[in-house]
Parts: structure tokens; sequence; C-alpha cells
């Protein structure tokens, strides 16, 4: 009944699932319990026991941890859910070959909530150690080169967040209010907060940008930096002394001195700045130029394409980098340069097998404005 040339097939022979059941297994074996100590009674009196101690036999069996590693690498080969992953196992024969069944049973091989489950009793260990094992077959098997992955090709989303402008008078304020703050959470008393000279230093910071008056400005934030220095330096020689805190209270300040130091350290052209004291993970991509800054569709577009936008409409570059696919060959866009100079440059979407997406026929040969094209749009 099956074809032993299939790929499922060929597959699961060379798959090594004796190393994976024997890695997978410490997730699932029943732990030891240490027990309770409980008060008992016998004809000498009261006495004490140890109750629910040892390994406890009770509880549903657990499925094979072959099987649910093959429903897991279907799950994510085929990009169907659970339900709909089970309901297909119990038609397919090759699925349940791979899956390292004897015979055919048209029965579900587990309740499809099982299959998340499952996946959370590995962890993030059990899943690379699946993915390490994949390609290690893979590479045995020569159906992929070792050189191949001296270059590895990330899939990502660019995603806006959500934290006020970056300026580095807004930071510096920020960071010695909630530095003081912190010091005083944990029963530190500071000479000096700048509570009022702070305020009235970043609405001056403020007032300078919006005039330009860059020479006022630069020494305004200059003196931020050194009442921020102040604060810090005055909270690190109190911390050495003796605090009737315990160490877990004093870590979120320690964190939020590291963070604002950062900040006061860091100048205009550093690289990995801080742009944010409370999401330290947040980076710059970068700055979109005036005559990409727009893209604006053709009357080429079609009519009533799925992204239910009409033709003529500014979308503007979010991102850096696209995710989805081209799906209309050949569709034509018109790329303004300014306001000034409305030279037109005609843009060709393309793609190749459904996947990626370029841009052809272009002007100015901006890797922005090819990544946001097919992104902005969702689908062309």
């Amino acid at each position: 009944m099956i074809d032993l040339r299939h790929p499922l097939v060929v597959l699961a022979g060379r798959l090594p699932w004796g190393q994976i059941e024997a890695a997978l297994a410490p997730a699932f074996a029943r732990k030891h319990r240490a027990g309770k100590v409980m008060l008992g009674s016998d004809l000498f009196g009261t006495t004490l026991e140890i109750a629910g101690a040892g390994v406890s036999a009770a509880g549903r069996p657990r499925l094979p941890i072959r099987l649910m590693a093959a429903l897991l690498y279907l799950k994510h080969a085929f990009n169907l859910s659970d339900e709909e992953l089970v309901a297909r196992w119990s038609e397919n024969v090759v699925w349940q070959y791979f899956s390292g069944q004897d015979y055919y049973t048209p029965q579900l091989p587990c309740d499809g909530t099982q299959i998340g489950r499952f996946r959370t009793a590995i962890g993030e260990a059990g899943v690379e150690e699946l993915l390490k094992a994949t390609i290690d077959t893979a590479v045995q098997s020569r159906a992929i080169r070792p050189a191949e992955f001296e270059r590895v090709i990330v899939d990502t989303t660019v995603q806006e967040k959500a934290i006020a402008h970056p300026v580095d008078s807004r930071l510096l304020e920020i960071a010695r209010a909630k530095v003081v703050q912190a010091a005083k959470r944990v029963g530190i008393a500071l000479k000096q907060t700048f509570v009022k000279e702070g305020k009235e230093l970043r609405r001056k910071a403020g007032g300078y940008a919006h005039a330009k008056q860059f020479k006022r400005l630069r020494r305004t934030v200059k003196r931020q930096r050194t009442i921020l220095g102040i604060v810090l330096r005055e909270i690190k020689r109190k911390l050495t002394s003796p605090i009737s805190e315990s160490p877990s209270a004093i870590a979120p300040l320690n964190t939020l001195l590291e963070r604002a130091e950062r900040i006061r350290k860091q100048q205009p052209k550093d690289k990995n700045k801080l742009y944010a004291l409370h999401a330290p993970e947040v980076e710059c991509i970068g700055k979109v130029r005036r005559e990409v800054a727009y893209i604006i569709v053709s009357p080429t577009h079609k009519a009533g394409d799925e992204t239910g936008r009409s033709v003529g409409r500014s979308l503007p570059v979010h991102a850096s980098l696209a995710t989805a696919s081209c799906e209309a060959t050949g569709t034509t866009y018109w790329i303004f340069r300014s306001r000034r100079s409305l030279r037109r440059s005609d843009v060709t979407c393309e793609h190749q097998r459904g996947w990626n997406a370029r841009l052809s026929g272009m002007v100015n040969a901006s890797e922005l404005l090819q990544a946001s094209l097919c992104m902005t749009s969702q689908r062309c």
C-alpha cells in the first residue's frame, strides 16, 4: 500500500527516532514527590506518617513520544491546525507509517488539544532537538550541502513600537524621575532630587528645539546630564551601606541605575543606543528618505483587489523587510520622487514560484522601497 520512495517514508527510515525519544523522555517522566508529614494514631498513641511520597502511578498513560513528535513535525510541515492535523492523519496511510504505526487505523491519534500540551511540555529545548535532528538527517542524506548553512536568511516582520520619540531631553528627565522613585521605594533618602529644576529644564529644551536655538538646547541637555549624574552617584554611594531591604527589592533599582547610566553617557552617533527606559529591546532601523516616502498605486492596479483600497491611495512606508509574497505578476506602480520634481518611474512587481517578491525597472534602487512595496499593500 505504501510507496517506499515517498519522501515521508524515506525520512521515517532516516530520522534518529531513538535519539529523539531519549532527549524528550525526561520531560514526560513521572516526578518523585517528597510527600507530607501527617499525624496518625495507633494502639500506642499519636504517630507521624509520611503520605503521598514516591512516584505516583495515577493518571492516564502518555501516548508514544514518536507519535507526538511526528504529529508536531507534520503540523509545521503542512501548516495545519491541530484539528485538521488529526483528521488528515486518520485518513493518510503514509502519515501513519511516518508516525511509527504498523497497521492502518481510521481512528484519530489523539485529541487536537493534546498536541498543544505536548509542545508546551517539551518546551523550547525539545523543539530545538527536533529541528536539529531534521537538519542532521538532511545533511547526512545529502539533501542539503553544509555550505548552505554559511548564510542564514531570516524571514521576520518589523513592527512599530508604542514608545514616544526618543528625544535626549525627555529620556534624561524620565531616567532621573524613575531612579528617584525607585530609590525612595527601597528607603534611600536623597539630599537633592532636582524635581523642580528637572521639569523646568525639560520645558526649556522643548522650547529651544522648536525655536531651533541649538546652542541653548545643548546647554540645557548638558545640565540635565549633570543632575542625572549627581543623583546616580549619590544612590550608588548609599547602596554600599547596609540597607534593611532584601536583595530582591534592590534588584529593580540596580537595573534602573544601569539603564540610566547608559542614557547619560550615550551620544547621537553611538551604536546600540537605549531609546526607551522601560523597553531596552527597541531598535531604530532607519529613516525613510523623502523621495521614497510614499508609494502611489497606478491605475493599472486591479480594482476590487483584496487590499480593499482604491486606486491612487498613497501607502506610507512603515518597514524595511518584506514578509508577504507578491501574487500579482506584472502589476505596475508609479513612484514620485518629490513634490518639486514629479519625475515618474514605472516599477514592475514580479515574483518567482510564488515567493521572493522583487522589483525591477527601478530608477532609485532603494532597498527600503523594495521591501515595503509588497508589505504595505499586504497583497499586491
